[in-house]
């Protein structure tokens, strides 16, 4: 936990956001949750909502922030001696709400009779046990009280959600610290990825000690590792191949500090220790973009512009391979891009690898004057905003050949001025290139995360291989 300061400030900072709002604001900790029965669980997690506000790491816990009279109640109850006996002497829950600076506690069942009769403000929720309980306390269906794609929440309360949103979007001085502590843990793992691939080697073994980095020095992965010598296919999570020679190894993964901040980095790899001719052309095309991206944003620049900007580049690029044909500009504009690149240019990042987006993905990606494009690619863009100080977000343009969608859109005709189709059929085994970098938006333009830079540059990759495997 940070100091019990940390929590009042942001507390009280809410309740300003919130102060022509009646009612009380409801926060629900995470419970734990079985794998097979009650006592096997799925490893802890606490919702980073609670986390952010309250700071307890324990679970079943909740509380409410009265916006009228300002009062403040910690509901979850003390460990029983049958507790005890299996876990050993546990804090008393009157001491955890005094860390977070809260005097006041209850039961955890008296958080429905404390309910009676107000409104209650609620974010959605992300566990199932916590959807069944804001469904039973609020006399609402399960799926009133969470966010179905990228949509808000029908019966959240809209206050509190952009209320917390603008708060957490602009990182505090003390969350960049914890972040870049993510990230200097995740280049570790990186790094050990990076000299694991060896011709041969099976790609478990590879992860294994990726995520051991992670395990030794951190909570663990910010989220299921990505390494692949498939890149064409974003969240390949089977790592039951063998490491083959000629082929281009995907590796993105992230690590969670022990105070619950991520990291998200993504390199690739020639397996072998050097690219190909053909390789070495596509990984310049991405290697460009990503620094386009770091050269071009600053507070008041928008992210959606800068997804444009790399669509540019990277059909440019393409162009002068013979993949795509005609003015840029109308390939940009035609959203051509998404044939290479489906997804978006990044995300923002915090608490969550992706965060906050269980509030709904267009309240937190997007200013009230955007709106979602319906391109494929522009489309999936997860941030939007016009940047700002404080705001962390990813860097991660790709290039994929996806074999069946780029069938699809030959039989359909789509682009078919547009993209040389037959040139790229000597791409459908290429795989795909993605690389990621984690930024931080200053007071006057940008920095990258983390003491060091995992080696990006081609030649640089193929020396730090050389270094690493003696290829």
């Amino acid at each position: 936990m940070f100091e019990k300061e940390v929590y009042v400030a942001r507390r009280r900072a809410l309740l300003q956001k919130m102060k022509d709002c009646k009612g009380v604001v409801l926060m629900l900790g995470n419970v734990d949750s079985p794998a097979q029965y009650r006592d096997n669980c799925y490893k802890w997690r606490q919702d980073s909502t609670w986390l952010y506000f309250f700071g307890i790491d324990e679970p079943r816990f909740a509380a409410t922030i009265d916006l009228e009279s300002g009062e403040e109640v910690i509901y979850a109850d003390d460990f029983s001696l049958d507790d005890i006996i299996w876990m050993g002497p546990m804090p008393s829950v009157a001491s955890l709400a005094a860390k977070c600076g809260v005097e006041k506690v209850a039961p955890y069942d008296a958080l429905k009779d404390a309910l009676k009769g107000r409104q209650v403000h609620f974010i959605p929720a992300s566990r199932h046990y916590n959807a069944s309980l804001l469904s039973s306390l609020l006399s609402l269906d399960p799926s009133e009280v969470v966010c179905r794609g990228k949509k808000a929440c029908p019966k959240a309360s809209e206050e509190l959600v952009k209320a917390v949103i603008e708060m957490r979007l602009v990182k505090e001085p003390r969350e960049i610290e914890q972040i870049e502590h993510a990230c200097n843990i995740g280049y570790r793992m990186h790094t050990a990825a990076r000299k694991g691939i060896r011709i041969g080697e099976l790609e478990q073994r590879i992860v294994g000690q990726m995520e051991a980095v992670t395990l030794s020095e951190g909570w663990g992965v910010s989220f299921s590792t990505i390494l692949t010598q498939h890149g064409e296919i974003f969240h390949c999570h089977s790592h039951d191949c063998l490491v083959e020679s000629g082929k281009l190894m995907v590796v993105d993964a992230g690590a969670e500090n022990n105070m619950h901040y991520a990291s998200d980095f993504t390199r690739t790899y020639p397996t072998g220790g050097k690219f190909t001719a053909r390789q070495r052309d596509i990984y310049t095309i991405v290697y460009e973009c990503n620094e386009l991206v770091y050269n071009m944003v600053r507070p008041g620049v928008s992210y959606r512009d800068a997804h444009l900007a790399v669509a540019a580049h990277m059909l440019g690029g393409l162009k002068d391979l013979g993949l795509v044909k005609g003015k840029v500009d109308d390939m940009v504009a035609e959203g051509v891009c998404g044939l290479f690149m489906p997804h978006g240019l990044g995300h923002n990042m915090g608490l969550d690898v992706h965060d906050m987006e269980d509030y709904g993905e267009d309240l937190v990606g997007y200013d009230p004057d955007q709106s979602r494009s319906s391109q494929l690619g522009l489309g999936s863009l997860r941030m939007a905003r016009r940047l700002r100080e404080g705001n962390v977000i990813t860097d991660e343009p790709g290039i994929y050949f996806i074999p069946a969608l780029i069938d699809q859109y030959r039989r359909q005709g789509t682009f078919a001025d547009m993209v040389n189709y037959s040139a790229l059929e000597k791409y459908y085994d290429f795989g795909g290139i993605r690389l990621e970098d984690d930024l931080l938006i200053t007071a006057d333009g940008v920095r990258r995360l983390g003491q060091k830079r995992l080696p990006i540059a081609p030649d640089d990759v193929e020396q730090a291989m050389k270094e690493d495997n003696l290829y």
